[in-house]
């Protein structure tokens, strides 16, 4: 099965994984796989389903934390299924942080009810 972005491109997985992400992880399963686990996650938290034409429906702006949250969880699932191509396991590590970081802080967002109540969820 191909892949078919809904909410997350494999170009914007690609690039939150980095450079020297394992070739043999990046690939279509695995994006369908990621991808559907970010809908699955971020439905939840928005208590509201992340169907593609659901999503299709937000205004652009409206789209970008929801997309960058589940390229940083893709990248992140990436760095870690082989850490052996990174320079060090540190940097692949600090990587991870800095997105765990920035998705807690788009988690923090989602979470607020005005945001909410903008998104329409």
């Amino acid at each position: 099965m191909a892949y078919v972005a809904n909410i997350v491109t494999v170009a914007e997985m690609q690039f939150m994984a980095g450079e020297n992400v394992d070739a043999t992880g990046d690939v279509d399963a695995n994006h369908i796989f990621l991808q559907d686990q970010a809908e699955a996650y971020l439905s939840n938290l928005l208590k509201f389903e992340l169907t593609s034409a659901a999503f299709t429906a937000l205004n652009a702006t409206k789209k970008v934390l929801i997309s960058e949250w589940a390229a940083r969880y893709a990248g992140m699932q990436l760095i870690m299924f082989n850490m052996n191509a990174f320079t060090t396991r540190f940097e692949a590590e600090d990587m991870v942080a800095i997105h765990l970081a920035k998705m807690n802080a788009i988690e923090e967002l989602l979470n607020k009810s005005d945001v909410q109540d903008f998104l329409g969820v």
